[in-house]
């Protein structure tokens, strides 16, 4: 069996500090579009975060089947927090 990959938020896009939309590094979860065993591809969105002023769809860098959650809506998150866990094919 694979080794499960950690998939984490990754860095916030440097727009963000400029506007002030994200001064406090932490955004809302406010949609999870995944659940456990469901079968994601690369580049696929999995979160969508909000500011006042935004949202961010939020993608996978990797593929597999997602075998956890570590947040849920309504949490706030900031950079590098544990998203999900993903079981490769």
């Amino acid at each position: 069996m694979s080794t499960p990959i950690e998939v984490r938020l990754p860095a916030m896009p440097e727009c963000w500090d400029s506007c002030g939309a994200c001064s406090a590094a932490a955004v809302l979860v406010s949609e999870i579009l995944v659940r456990p065993g469901d079968r994601i591809e690369r580049d696929d969105p999995v979160i969508i975060l909000e500011t006042d002023k935004t949202t961010l769809d939020i993608p996978t860098p990797h593929a597999g089947r997602v075998a956890a959650l570590h947040i849920d809506i309504g949490d706030t998150v900031t950079e590098d927090v544990l998203i999900l866990t993903l079981q490769p094919d």
